[in-house]
């Protein structure tokens, strides 16, 4: 049975503020680490020894070549050389090769084992400061695994933004409709609030709004952004919220949740920013109350959407 064939359905743990990863490790040294990603960012887990790799000439240096799988040409990023450690040759005979989904964009990452899945609450995933100090650093957030080990969750956006940046948004690209968008006067002086951990994920609604001459307020996390707006005198003010769904403390689900819930901030229109672009995530945001979703390499296009659900 695949370690990945027990996967709960994305409205149950939405509803939980729970989250599903799978653990794998780049190494099998006893000192090896434990990495996660989200379950919902994954496909498959495939041998590397039944994949003939074709290397990509002139190609990044992280960028092993590509395979093809059921008909996909797809990439494979050494995630093991990108955190400093580098696999033998029989080492790689030996490891495995995880099919990934972000925003629609195929990708496999080098591995050594899936380890297993693993169900956790959003307050469970901790981000400490010492993660933050440098915009890049390649640790999210982390969390515990049930003998106590530290499991790392990485900002793989940051690795496709190194690797194949045409597979994340293009900050300079021009929003679609933007010279006929006419600016409400609530957000042309107010202040967008968003929650979003990723660091390069930051760095980008960084850029589109300056460049869309608007004000914007980030928080690391969902809990903070909701912390902040629930202890504002009058939280009607605020023009638009955009969250990111995976985010430690809680998720953007719960952010959604609990915003639509409260009657001082339940017609504030809420914008989710995401890389897990699944139907299953868009409707589940849609449920709960989100005006829009936008994936992450359309992110230039985020101004027009906000406009669109102040006006609905």
């Amino acid at each position: 049975m695949s370690v990945l064939s027990k996967v709960d359905s994305t409205t149950n743990l939405a509803k939980n503020n729970e989250l599903q990863l799978l653990v794998f490790r780049i190494s099998n040294k006893e000192d090896s680490a434990f990495y996660a990603i989200n379950v919902f960012k994954t496909r498959e887990v495939v041998e590397s020894k039944n994949h003939f790799l074709t290397q990509i000439p002139s190609a990044h240096k992280l960028l092993e070549g590509t395979i093809i799988l059921r008909g996909l040409q797809i990439p494979i990023l050494n995630l093991p050389a990108w955190l400093g450690t580098h696999l033998t040759k029989a080492e790689i005979l030996k490891s495995n090769i995880l099919i990934c989904d972000f925003n629609g964009i195929i990708i496999g990452l080098r591995i050594m084992s899936a380890y297993r899945v693993i169900k956790k609450n959003w307050n469970e995933m901790h981000a400490p400061d010492s993660y933050r100090l440098k915009d890049d650093g390649v640790v999210m957030n982390d969390t515990r695994l049930e003998d106590g080990s530290l499991c790392l969750i990485l900002d793989y956006e940051k690795l496709l933004s190194d690797v194949i940046p045409q597979a994340m948004v293009n900050v300079n690209e021009s929003p679609e409709n933007m010279k006929d968008l006419s600016i409400p006067s609530k957000l042309a002086n107010g202040e967008v609030l968003i929650a979003e951990d990723s660091k390069t994920a930051q760095r980008h609604l960084i850029q589109i709004f300056k460049h869309a001459n608007l004000q914007m307020k980030l928080f690391d996390n969902g809990k903070k952004l909701v912390d902040y707006i629930l202890a504002m005198p009058d939280p009607s003010i605020i023009p638009a919220i955009i969250t990111d769904i995976e985010m430690p403390e809680m998720s953007g689900f719960t952010v959604i949740q609990t915003l639509r819930n409260n009657q001082l901030t339940k017609n504030i229109p809420i914008i989710v920013n995401s890389s897990m672009t699944g139907t299953n995530n868009k409707r589940e945001a849609e449920t709960l109350g989100a005006n829009g979703f936008i994936d992450k390499t359309k992110s230039h296009n985020i101004i027009p959407l906000i406009v669109g659900a102040m006006g609905s």
